[in-house]
């Protein structure tokens, strides 16, 4: 019942994901609204290796992030992170087919060389708070990102603002 459902909403938010994405355009990628900010391409390359996890989360026990690479472009390849996010979206959801109701209660545990960075606690409140409500937060800051930079932002539950306002005549 609780992996059927999130299997489900994996689905619909992979969309969503993927609209945002498409929304970044290369002519802004170095963009950050504040010193300390990532850059648009950092935000955007940091939402796409979110879907790398979900392999780790979903097949191993104790996942740990040192010993784990990933292959990816330059942050400032906005095209090489939307491969990066197509490539992992499928490997993501082969984890998330191959999970049972029984995997969602095991214990899970994030490891950097040998510290334990998250858990151990069962695996579906892992997907939930690191992978889903992880991704959500910061699909929101790349929202802020694209309205800062004077671009539009897709509708992703519906329309945005400024879709939903009345069009000036001209």
């Amino acid at each position: 019942m609780i992996l059927e459902a999130l299997r489900a909403e994996f689905e619909q938010e992979v969309k969503s994901t993927r609209k945002l994405l498409e929304a970044v355009p290369e002519k802004d990628i170095n963009f950050k609204p504040s010193p300390v900010s990532w850059t648009m391409g950092e935000l955007a390359q940091h939402i796409a290796t979110i879907y790398y996890w979900y392999t780790g989360t979903f097949t191993k026990a104790v996942y740990d992030l040192s010993a784990d690479r990933i292959e990816r472009g330059a942050p400032s390849d906005i095209q090489a992170t939307r491969e990066l996010f197509e490539k992992h979206v499928e490997l993501a959801r082969n984890a998330l087919q191959a999970a049972t109701e029984d995997s969602l209660k095991e214990d899970w545990t994030m490891q950097a060389g040998g510290r334990t960075v998250l858990g151990p606690m069962p695996r579906g409140a892992v997907a939930r708070g690191f992978l889903f409500n992880h991704l959500y937060h910061h699909r929101g800051e790349m929202i802020v990102y694209l309205r800062a930079s004077g671009n539009k932002v897709p509708g992703l539950y519906g329309p945005t603002y400024e879709q939903s306002q009345p069009q000036k005549g001209g």
